[in-house]
């Protein structure tokens, strides 16, 4: 992978990321690492990959960039119940980058490796050919059994989520059409909200013990509430949905003012990277509750329902709308 005046493999290696390494990595200089469950644990494991142009921005920062590429794969394993162990890394450069641009690639990735508790045991790292491709596979664990799962939720179990939505949705269209009329009714510090959400996944790590205590079912939010919330049902179930009830940020509220319409965004757009999850109604309380001392609201928006076909979301003129194009896609 070296070219002109670059190092080699191994000492990009050695200099940017051996220093993120963990215990069993052996400081990155074998071609394997070992990893041992805590006893009575199962292990969790996840992958995702972030490409330029696609997942990404290509100027985008490179510290954003190792952010959301950690970042999306921690928010899988958090809605799991899990607690996070370890990652490897698979780095496909293309022609034209720099060292400076993995110094500090490797920099933000290291500070959010350590502020999650996963430590980097290995990987790859190779030239593309085309765009940048930055592979996550993560390793988390749960006491035996107790993994929570996506498709598990039971007719009659209230639906929450974590957090706000349509942030980051909101962030990309503003990236896109940063002259819309909508737009320009932000001030300067909401327009920053929404670019941050959409830049800087935040997996609520913190929210993992309540859903294995309490919850019937889980996944994150990575493609859209209304499409991922139909994934998690799946057939002979579906939800009412109360959109009043979804929770918004200021900056989203303020969009909304300004231009309804995007209602349809906030509830289909991807990357909120919050928890979604059900649960019986007699543990919703405790459920909050166990949100609340992690520091993350949890809100409740619908119920569980009998019958097939898309969640429907009611708005407040008492219609009921579907969303059946599906969830938002990365593909």
């Amino acid at each position: 992978m070296a070219g002109p005046g670059r190092a080699s493999e191994e000492g990009l290696i050695a200099r940017y990321f051996a220093p993120l390494a963990g215990p069993g990595a052996d400081g990155l200089r074998d071609d394997a690492a070992t990893l041992t469950p805590t006893p009575g644990h199962d292990l969790v494991v996840t992958a995702d990959a972030v490409v330029a142009g696609i997942h990404y921005f290509p100027d985008d920062a490179p510290g954003s960039v190792a952010r959301k590429a950690l970042g999306v794969n921690l928010s899988d394993i958090a809605a799991k119940g899990a607690v996070p162990r370890g990652f490897l890394l698979t780095l496909a450069l293309p022609d034209d980058w720099t060292e400076d641009w993995l110094a500090a690639f490797a920099a933000e990735l290291g500070r959010a490796a350590a502020q999650a508790r996963c430590p980097l045991l290995g990987g790859d790292t190779v030239r593309s050919g085309g765009p940048a491709l930055i592979g996550v596979s993560l390793f988390g664990e749960v006491p035996g059994g107790t993994i929570v799962r996506r498709t598990t939720a039971r007719v009659g179990d209230r639906i929450c989520v974590s957090g706000t939505i349509g942030d980051a949705a909101l962030g990309l269209r503003l990236r896109l059409e940063p002259d819309a009329a909508w737009a320009a009714a932000l001030d300067p510090a909401l327009r920053a909200v929404l670019a941050d959400r959409y830049l800087h996944p935040r997996p609520r790590l913190a929210l993992a013990l309540a859903l294995r205590r309490h919850a019937s079912a889980a996944m994150d939010v990575s493609d859209g509430l209304a499409g991922d919330l139909a994934k998690m049902l799946g057939a002979g179930r579906s939800a009412r949905i109360e959109t009043s009830s979804v929770p918004l940020s200021g900056a989203a509220a303020r969009t909304l003012e300004a231009q309804p319409d995007l209602i349809d965004a906030i509830l289909t757009g991807g990357d909120d990277y919050e928890i979604l999850c059900t649960v019986a109604p007699e543990e919703l309380e405790a459920l909050r509750a166990a949100a609340a001392a992690a520091g993350i609201p949890l809100t409740a928006i619908g119920t569980v329902t009998a019958s097939d076909g898309p969640p429907g979301f009611e708005t407040g003129d008492g219609a009921v709308r579907v969303f059946a194009a599906g969830a938002f896609s990365h593909f």
